[in-house]
């Protein structure tokens, strides 16, 4: 009965969000709440809850000051450079624009840090997708998927995971699945190209020249030059070198405009924000710049991201720290303090919110026992044929197996019974390792993860557009490094 409920409760979740029934939030806390009086453990429920809490509550501080510390950077133009090599790198094309995303993705994940990736990828596209009218949730499902498949680096989380949960050596699990990854990095890249050209082709390319001189019409505009005689916007908006629209008020170099819902399949993909345009852009004379202070910026920046990979102290400490000293040192004024904070108040106070109200929701099936559950019946279901292919197995069942729980759950609840199941017919520890990371493309998508919402929020795409788009395409890259690697005999 407990797999049951557990299997339902994530199917309502998923169906209320992508319906747009619920906001996430009220889905991540009343459906559990729902289904924990179900299950005949309400009066358990407070205690549940404060568990999830608990469990979630470094995470939160580790996002609501990564936010503050990373918009700040973004605000002193700590990554005005990679807004001008992008820039310089797309010319306009959508095509190049969403491969410039993958690949920008790509890198700043060799950071470990979902959150980290997310914000200066979307503070960095963001202004070029509203200005051409290009699809956000091609921007975000590209975004996601790219760094799926770095999270996978060992100081990323799973790949240490798995090596304590098996009690392996990280880099025996990683450097062989390389070459797998390697083939993933490409499909994406791959997959970004054949995206930007249906991008091309529904809205033509233009010079950065007539991007940046172009007023800001509607979505026909931007592919039809004759459409501009209509336009009746008077402002000029420039994209990544140029001021935005509207007064110069200092703020973060973020968009304003209208949440844009990304809409989902191909014709709600096309569905441009004719009203979101008054956006600001990376403006290059924003009051917030400290170019006299760009060194030091550049400096603490890379002390923090080697502090957190070598582990010097917990992430969310590393981040208070850098955010007091980032906020003091730039801004050292008390009311310009203030401004600043108060700039980045909404992406806090909506991640800092959905994690807490996701608190509620892996509460819920791990206190009452619904994880253990679904694990133990998904264990049971093997066939003893598969026994000596359980690390493909394994692989498979990592892709609904990680969307639908944590990490945590995965790597030390279900991870450890496949390794025994596997041991019994001759599978090493450190393949069923491997096979467990291949669900990580799909897995930085799900309603689980923190770093998603910071996606999605800054992005301004509903969550559920965000889900429609990215599974079939992240499901798709998470079989393709399970093929490479069992095409290479690493698997």
């Amino acid at each position: 009965m407990l797999t049951i409920l557990g299997f339902a409760m994530i199917a309502t979740f998923l169906v209320l969000i992508m319906l747009k029934k619920m906001s996430p939030i009220a889905a991540l806390v009343l459906i559990p709440a729902l289904f924990c009086v179900f299950v005949g453990k309400g009066a358990q429920l407070g205690d549940y809850v404060i568990d999830g809490v608990s469990s979630l509550a470094p995470t939160a501080a580790m996002l609501m000051f990564a936010i503050v510390y990373f918009g700040l950077m973004i605000d002193v133009g700590l990554f005005d450079p990679i807004v001008k090599a992008i820039l310089k790198f797309c010319k306009a094309d959508p095509m190049r624009i969403v491969v410039g995303t993958a690949l920008l993705a790509a890198i700043v994940s060799l950071d470990g840090d979902g959150s980290t990736t997310f914000m200066i990828t979307v503070s960095a596209m963001y202004p070029l997708y509203k200005r051409l009218k290009m699809s956000l949730v091609v921007m975000t499902g590209v975004a996601a998927t790219a760094n799926g498949v770095m999270n996978t680096l060992p100081w990323g989380g799973p790949t240490a995971r798995a090596a304590t949960a098996l009690k392996l050596d990280a880099s025996e699990i990683f450097v062989p699945m390389i070459p797998a990854l390697a083939v993933g990095l490409l499909f994406v890249f791959v997959l970004s190209y054949f995206l930007g050209l249906r991008e091309r082709k529904r809205l033509g390319t233009l010079t950065l020249d007539e991007v940046l001189e172009k007023p800001a019409g509607s979505a026909k505009a931007v592919k039809d030059t004759e459409a501009t005689e209509d336009a009746e916007e008077k402002e000029t908006v420039l994209v990544g070198s140029g001021a935005g629209a509207g007064s110069r008020d200092g703020k973060t170099g973020l968009g304003k405009g209208t949440p844009a819902t990304g809409g989902s399949g191909t014709d709600a993909e096309a569905e441009a924000d004719d009203d979101g345009d008054d956006f600001q852009g990376l403006d290059p004379h924003r009051d917030t710049l400290r170019p006299k202070l760009l060194w030091f910026n550049v400096l603490l920046t890379v002390t923090l991201l080697t502090a957190m990979i070598m582990e010097l102290l917990p992430i969310p400490v590393l981040f208070l720290l850098g955010a007091a000293l980032a906020l003091t040192v730039n801004f050292p004024h008390i009311p310009d303090q203030k401004a600043r904070l108060a700039a980045h108040a909404d992406n806090v106070l909506n991640v800092s919110g959905m994690v807490f109200a996701a608190a509620v929701f892996t509460g819920v099936l791990q206190g009452t026992g619904m994880v253990d559950s679904m694990a133990t019946w998904l264990v049971d279901i093997i066939p003893a044929g598969m026994g000596p292919h359980m690390a493909i197995v394994t692989g498979l069942l990592s892709l609904p197996l990680t969307y639908f729980m944590s990490n945590d759950g995965f790597y030390f609840g279900v991870l450890p019974v496949l390794a025994e199941a596997g041991a019994a017919h001759g599978v090493s520890p450190v393949e069923m390792a491997r096979a467990s990371l291949v669900g990580q493309p799909l897995h930085m998508s799900s309603p689980l993860v923190p770093a998603v919402y910071v996606l999605v929020g800054m992005a301004r795409v509903e969550f559920g557009d965000h889900t429609r788009f990215v599974v079939k395409w992240a499901a798709l890259t998470s079989l393709v490094v399970l093929g490479a690697g069992i095409l290479f005999g690493i698997i």
